[in-house]
């Protein structure tokens, strides 16, 4: 069910320095640009943010997970190859400063609170806001703070764990939490484990299949049919 959850829009905690720029386009990488960026006031980082916010294409950072003839790019960048990635579509619905800015050595650093469709790269949005104000930028910390409907809020202490303290939410209330819900017939149920299509119809491009509260399949539209993308194991 994970493969599906993970494509929800994601909300990021971050702070991003202005100033420098790194071939990771975090900390973490090698600065390869400096510009004294302590001129820059709140109101022209906002006039940058105003724009970046909505849908935009994006170029992911080059030491990002996509693979590029075969190799992640991140793989290559380390092995001394320029990678350059292809812009992609992504949606940023909320882009805010949360902090003052702190002003030293040149840079600016500020926190911000990110709330972006799947695929967003935080460390490119830190990048191109670098570049937009022409003093370079990257991130210095990043931490997701909600995937879809789960809120690290939410969350336990790893500390905390064990096996009296361990809330596990079941798996259909799980899937019909974030996806469309379509209740299923015992004839539906067997057609489907046995890799049939079967009638129906449903709102939106995925929906959670149930039968009894057991979570029975991810189904998505196929012509006038519904289709299995994928089959859970029957619950004992």
């Amino acid at each position: 069910l994970l493969t599906f959850l993970v494509g929800a829009n994601k909300t990021y905690t971050a702070r991003i320095r202005l100033g420098a720029t790194t071939v990771t386009d975090d900390a973490e990488g090698e600065i390869t640009a400096t510009k004294d960026a302590s001129a820059i006031t709140r109101d022209q980082i906002e006039a940058e943010l105003s724009k970046l916010r909505g849908e935009n294409m994006q170029v992911p950072s080059s030491v990002s997970a996509i693979k590029v003839d075969g190799q992640r790019a991140y793989a290559k960048v380390r092995g001394g190859d320029e990678v350059k990635l292809a812009a992609r579509p992504v949606t940023i619905y909320k882009f805010e400063i949360t902090s003052d800015l702190t002003v030293s050595g040149g840079f600016v650093d500020f926190d911000v609170i990110i709330e972006c469709s799947s695929g967003t790269y935080i460390r490119a949005i830190a990048r191109d806001l670098g570049e937009a104000l022409g003093v370079g930028g990257h991130l210095t910390a990043l931490r997701r703070t909600h995937v879809g409907l789960y809120s690290v809020e939410d969350a336990q202490a790893m500390e905390s764990l064990n096996r009296d303290t361990l809330e596990i939410t079941p798996l259909a209330d799980a899937a019909v939490a974030n996806f469309e819900r379509l209740d299923l017939s015992e004839q539906d149920v067997i057609d489907l484990r046995h890799g049939k299509r079967i009638s129906g119809v449903i709102k939106s491009e995925l929906a959670a299949a149930v039968n009894q509260n057991q979570l029975i399949a991810m189904l998505e539209p196929a012509g006038d049919k519904l289709k299995s993308v994928v089959v859970f194991a029957e619950e004992k």
